[in-house]
């Protein structure tokens, strides 16, 4: 189970680096839509990497993902999510 927890939180993970989102910022986007999180609670999701799909699912909506595409190589998962916005440039 540990492989597919990895999974997930990398694949959120590069989600909110690539668009600059803070996870004190994906609290607030979250807490917009009714999803009372806080920071700790976020940093402690993703780095057990133990959440619930609809968390995942929240956060890659208010983050601006819309499709996330599941690959199958050399019989592993790969998966990326896709942006409906430009992403951010880190400076």
């Amino acid at each position: 189970m540990s492989v597919w927890n990895n999974k997930v939180k990398r694949l959120l993970r590069s989600e909110l680096v690539k668009r600059g989102i803070s996870h004190t910022e994906l609290a607030n986007l979250l807490n917009e839509i009714g999803i009372g999180e806080t920071k700790s609670s976020i940093d402690s999701k993703i780095s057990r990497g133990t959440f619930s799909a609809s968390f995942l699912l929240q956060s890659l909506l208010v983050i601006g993902c819309s499709k996330i595409d599941l690959e199958v190589f050399e019989e592993q998962l790969l998966m990326a999510a896709e942006s409906t916005i430009p992403y951010q440039k880190i400076k």
